[in-house]
């Protein structure tokens, strides 16, 4: 199983349309906040791909929820922007929270830097941002292999 990852597009529903694109064999999309527009700009235009987003700091007057969770396959994955979780002072917090909740994955955005890591069982991703220079995005693959995690530029 593929999975998508996206975060602060603010605004930029063209990047993550190329980013969909450019991930054809990922079934699921997974946008963590920052651009909650640009989803429901795009999302029609992928019927046969499933969205999950929760909505971050700059989603004003969104009714999507702040944090998520979903199994894929055995594997269960936290999800949420992070501002709540202050992840641009550390990591503590969200890490904790992914642990509290059992979590396999724990996926956040926030700090528009990308990053993907594997701490005592639990992997760990940004993705970046889509919006801006050098936009980024994160690839989960699950398999009875294991967990690959990836950030990739956007083409």
């Amino acid at each position: 199983m593929r999975i998508l990852v996206t975060s602060d597009t603010h605004g930029d529903s063209g990047s993550l349309r190329r980013a969909i694109l450019a991930q054809p064999n990922a079934d699921i999309v997974i946008h963590l906040g920052d651009g909650g527009e640009d989803v429901e700009k795009v999302r029609f235009s992928f019927p046969n791909k499933t969205f999950l987003q929760v909505r971050g700091n700059c989603d004003w007057g969104s009714s999507v929820p702040e944090t998520g969770e979903y199994m894929a396959g055995d594997r269960k994955l936290f999800f949420t922007h992070g501002h709540m979780y202050g992840v641009k002072s550390g990591d503590y917090t969200i890490i904790t929270e992914a642990r509290s909740r059992k979590a396999d994955i724990v996926l956040f955005g926030h700090t528009h830097k990308p990053r993907e890591d594997y701490e005592d069982g639990l992997y760990i991703m940004n993705p970046g941002r889509l919006s801006g220079w050098e936009p980024t995005y994160g690839i989960i693959d699950i398999t009875e292999q294991g967990i690959v995690l990836n950030v990739m530029k956007l083409p």
